[in-house]
C-alpha cells in the first residue's frame, strides 16, 4: 500500500486543517501557526525520546514510523497554534485540547482506526503528546544563573538518572544503568574524566551512591526481584552484589552521616518512603516512614545524626521529612510551584540544603534551604530526559548530572 497517499487522501477537505504530510498548501505550512519551525523541532526531539515506546507500539499494528511521526508533528504544531485559545490548568488545557484536536483533525484518528489501532489507545496517546507539549511551550537552553557554569556534554548512553558521589576534594564518582541494564561508572581525578567502565548487574532502576570516607564508595539499586541490591568500592576492588531485600517501586536513595553508617530509602508497595539502614554490624529491617510518593526519593545529611529527605508528592509538589537524632518530623510539603521529577539533595554545610529536580519545561530547577528559609525555585536551563543528581566536594562547590536529550551524561557545576 502507498502509505503517503493513502494518508493524504484521509486529509478532511478543511481549509483550516494542516494536513500532517503536507500542509494545507502543499507543503508544511509554519507560517500558519504562531511558533516558529524551530519550536516544532524542538518539541518534536523531546517527543521522539518520550514517547519512543508509542512508536514501538504503533509499529506494531503495522503503523509506519513514518505516519506516526507525523501525526505527532501535526499535534504538536496544532497544539502550539491553538493553546492561547483555551485557559486552565495543564490538565484542563490538555482536555479542551484533544477535544478542539479530535474535531478540527479527524484524519488522524481515521487513519489509526484504519491500521486497527484500538480507539482508547488513540486517546491515550495524543492526550499524552498534548500534555508534553503544553508542558514544554516554553523550555529553551537558557543561560544559567549567576555562578554556574554551562552544560557540558560527558557521553555515554543512559537508560536511567545517573547518581554521584565525592570521597574527597575535587573527586566525583558518577554511575548510570547502561544499554545492557548493568551499573556504568565514570569518574574525575581532579584533572580528567574517565571512560565508562562497565561494573555488572542488572538494573531495574537508576542507581545511589554515597561515600562514607576517603576512597569507599557504596551504591544501590533496585533489581530484577525489586529488591534492594548493594555493591561498594573498598578502596581496593568492587564487592560483588549483595541482596538487601525488600519490594521497591522506584529507585533508592542513600545518605550517610558518619563512617560506616549508611541510611537508605525507596518508595514502597503503598507508595509511602520506606527506610533500612547499617549501623557498622547489620542491617536493619525495613520500617514504613509514612507519605505519598509519586517519584523516588532523594536524601543527604549536613551534621551527625541528621537526615534530610524529599520526594515529589502527589500534588506534584516537592515534600520534605528528616530526622533530628531522636525521631522523625511529620512531612511538610515546600510549594513553590510543581516538578516533573524527583528531587535530588545535596548539602554544602552545616543547615545548608540545595535541592535540584526538573521543572514542567524539563529545565533543571534549584532552589536552597539558608539555614533559615528556602528560596523559591531557579532555573538552571538545560533539557533533562531524567531526574538530577547532585553533590558538594567542598565549599560552595555544587556539581549537577542528568541525563539529556541525547541519552547522554550532561553536567553542570558551581564554585
Amino acid at each position: 500500500m502507498d502509505y503517503e497517499n493513502w494518508y493524504i487522501m484521509q486529509c478532511p477537505l478543511n481549509p483550516n486543517y494542516v494536513c500532517p504530510f503536507y500542509g494545507t498548501n502543499g507543503i508544511y505550512d509554519f507560517e500558519e501557526t504562531r511558533q516558529s519551525p524551530q519550536d516544532v523541532n524542538r518539541i518534536m526531539a523531546l517527543v521522539d525520546v518520550e514517547f519512543a515506546h508509542y512508536y514501538t507500539e504503533l509499529q506494531g499494528f503495522g503503523v509506519p514510523r513514518v505516519i506516526t511521526r507525523n501525526i505527532f508533528r501535526d499535534i504538536v504544531t496544532y497544539v502550539l497554534r491553538n493553546e492561547g485559545n483555551f485557559t486552565g490548568t495543564t490538565a484542563q488545557k490538555t482536555n479542551q485540547l484533544f477535544n478542539a484536536y479530535r474535531r478540527d483533525n479527524p484524519g488522524a484518528f481515521v487513519v489509526l482506526l484504519g491500521f486497527g489501532v484500538p480507539n482508547s489507545l488513540i486517546n491515550q496517546i495524543f492526550r499524552d503528546i498534548i500534555e508534553f507539549t503544553l508542558e514544554n511551550l516554553e523550555a529553551s537552553p537558557s543561560p544559567p544563573v549567576t555562578g554556574w557554569s554551562q552544560w557540558e556534554d560527558l557521553g555515554g548512553i543512559l537508560t536511567s538518572a545517573p547518581a554521584v558521589s565525592s570521597w574527597q576534594s575535587n573527586r566525583l564518582d558518577v554511575f548510570g544503568r547502561g544499554q545492557n541494564n548493568a551499573l556504568w561508572h565514570k569518574w574525575w581525578d581532579g584533572r580528567s574524566w574517565s571512560g565508562w567502565e562497565d561494573l555488572g548487574g542488572i538494573l531495574t532502576s537508576a542507581p545511589t551512591a554515597v561515600s562514607w570516607g576517603s576512597n569507599r564508595i557504596d551504591v544501590f539499586g533496585r533489581g530484577q526481584n525489586n529488591a534492594l541490591w548493594h555493591k561498594w568500592w573498598d578502596g581496593r576492588s568492587w564487592s560483588n552484589w549483595e541482596d538487601l531485600g525488600g519490594i521497591l517501586t522506584s529507585a533508592p536513595a542513600v545518605s550517610s552521616w558518619s563512617a560506616n553508617r549508611l541510611d537508605v530509602f525507596a518508595r514502597g508497595q503503598n507508595n509511602a518512603l520506606w527506610h533500612k539502614w547499617w549501623d557498622g554490624r547489620s542491617w536493619s529491617i525495613w520500617e514504613d516512614l509514612g507519605g505519598i510518593l509519586t517519584s523516588a526519593p532523594a536524601a543527604v545529611s549536613w551534621g551527625p545524626n541528621r537526615i534530610d529527605v524529599f520526594g515529589r508528592g502527589q500534588n506534584q509538589s516537592l515534600w520534605h521529612k528528616w530526622w533530628d537524632g531522636r525521631r522523625w518530623s511529620s512531612w511538610e510539603d515546600l510549594g513553590g510551584g510543581s516538578i516533573s521529577s524527583g528531587p535530588a539533595a545535596a548539602t554544602t554545610g552545616f543547615n545548608r540544603l540545595e535541592i535540584f529536580a526538573r521543572g514542567q519545561r524539563n529545565e533543571l530547577l534549584f532552589r536552597t534551604w539558608n539555614g533559615n528559609r528556602w528560596s523559591g525555585w531557579q532555573s538552571l536551563g538545560g533539557v533533562l530526559t531524567s531526574e538530577p543528581a547532585a553533590v558538594s566536594w567542598g565549599g560552595n562547590r555544587l556539581d549537577v548530572f542528568a541525563r539529556g536529550q541525547n541519552n547522554h551524561l550532561w553536567h553542570i557545576w558551581r564554585g
